[in-house]
């Protein structure tokens, strides 16, 4: 008992690695786990005090939890049974199946993440790229009740609105986020999960997949987590609103229990002088196909030009950037005043509401007065000055510069000849013929806005006047 044992050494090397790893993961690593887990809390804590609407615990649940709650819910259960019996494959088969579908939409949020980098990182980038504005922010978004979940209803224009509204909101809340395949690339992944955004697959169709995003989306509607949602489906192609989809809005809807927590849809207009991706979504409109040819080199190529200016300080911006917030829709209150209700409706008037938000910039507001046809420069005053009387009779967001329309006249036409969008001629100022769906672009915003005030516009196949809203 008492006889000595030798040991190769590097035995004993190895014996004493699975101590020492033991050690940690049954002594140190939960004693750090919990030093980090009570600084979070106290760093809520503190954020939440200067929060409009604090963060849910449910936000704050580990990821892995909220998987587990996820794919355990009753719901997903019986879709996995259902999944199960239409594709005849065993239960567990579907259930695991399930179970990734889960790990894919989850996120894992981290406060620090969200307000400590992002939020300064959104606010340094925008200010950089853009002059941005507020426009009109309705005086009812003051008075919502605390209880309810908030729902930013927006235009999708670039993918700069990610980074606009995460700024601009976030005095407000944390915003939880739909993101697309193109964001599930390293590390960018990691980035939009520690934000709260969760990822979705727009095109697909499998039935399983769709039931527990369906799922996902009620839950932290339902745990009053505020959202920011992009009913289009993705990024206009000809500077308008477009037609909403109705997936997400639809999970919302169909869940919704008018005796629980409100649902308060805000409609959010965003608008820009440039457009960073004009030229990819003006192609893909000529071609039809919703396909971005930009290729990971070009775009490298175009963020160290843009870089290349700034340190030379010849960085001129890309004019004004505005958002402007709507007047508040309750889901409770829609559905008590329409005999009627439907998704579609519901949709349909939500778009048309962020249309009347949409914030009036000195390019849009050139570009629409140039699509009317060629037009001397001396004349070109007065038909920007009709223009905007137009829209401020009908109530528009009106953010010029300060100056007035003369500035803006100056403003919009500068950034349109430098970029070659408008020529002179001998008829006056005209588009280039391979321009000419570029102005119409940036003129889309603006005349959509005048349809709507003449009641013209249409959403989903229901005509929509300023009247029914």
């Amino acid at each position: 008992m008492v006889g000595t044992v030798e040991l190769p050494v590097w035995l004993l090397v190895l014996v004493l690695g699975f101590a020492g790893i033991a050690a940690l993961d049954r002594v140190l690593v939960p004693s750090v786990r919990w030093f980090l887990r009570r600084r979070m809390e106290r760093f809520v804590a503190r954020l939440n005090l200067r929060l409009e609407r604090p963060i849910q615990p449910f936000r704050l649940m580990r990821r892995q939890d909220m998987i587990v709650r996820l794919v355990h819910d009753p719901k997903v259960m019986q879709a996995v049974v259902d999944y199960a019996h239409e594709n005849g494959v065993p239960e567990s088969v579907a259930f695991d199946k399930a179970r990734s579908y889960a790990r894919e939409i989850v996120p894992a949020f981290s406060a620090s993440v969200y307000f400590g980098f992002a939020t300064r990182a959104a606010r340094r980038i925008s200010r950089l790229l853009y002059r941005v504005r507020i426009g009109r922010v309705d005086g009812r978004l003051a008075h919502i009740d605390r209880q309810a979940t908030v729902v930013f209803v927006m235009n999708h224009r670039s993918n700069m609105d990610y980074v606009l509204v995460t700024w601009l909101v976030a005095g407000r809340s944390a915003l939880s986020y739909a993101v697309g395949e193109w964001a599930r690339v390293w590390p960018l992944s990691r980035l939009f999960r520690a934000m709260g955004a969760y990822f979705i697959r727009r095109s697909s169709r499998n039935t399983l997949y769709r039931r527990v995003l369906a799922r996902y989306v009620q839950m932290v509607t339902a745990e009053g987590v505020t959202q920011a949602l992009f009913p289009e489906g993705g990024l206009s192609l000809d500077g308008r609103v477009g037609a909403p989809r109705m997936g997400l809005l639809n999970y919302i809807v169909t869940d919704f229990d008018p005796a629980g927590r409100d649902v308060i849809f805000v409609p959010v207009g965003i608008a820009y002088d440039r457009v960073l991706e004009d030229r990819l979504l003006v192609e893909a409109a000529q071609s039809g196909v919703r396909k971005f040819r930009a290729s990971p080199l070009s775009i490298a190529a175009f963020i160290a030009r843009m870089l290349w200016r700034v340190v030379r300080r010849r960085f001129p911006g890309f004019g004004s950037a505005a958002v402007a917030f709507g007047a508040p829709v309750s889901l409770r209150g829609y559905l008590d005043s329409t005999d009627e209700p439907s998704t579609e409706a519901l949709g349909a008037r939500l778009m048309a509401e962020v249309v009347l938000t949409l914030p009036i910039l000195s390019v849009p507001l050139v570009a629409a007065a140039l699509a009317e046809g060629p037009v001397l420069r001396s004349e070109l005053a007065a038909r920007v000055e009709g223009l905007a009387s137009q829209l401020r009779r009908a109530g528009a967001v009106m953010k010029l510069p300060p100056q007035g329309v003369p500035a803006a006249l100056a403003e919009g036409l500068r950034t349109l000849e430098a970029r070659g969008i408008v020529v002179d001629g001998p008829f006056g100022l005209h588009p280039p013929a391979d321009k000419a769906d570029l102005l119409r672009f940036y003129a889309g915003a603006v005349l959509q806005r005048l349809e709507a005030e003449e009641g013209l516009l249409q959403r989903g196949g229901h005509k929509i006047t300023k009247h029914s809203l």
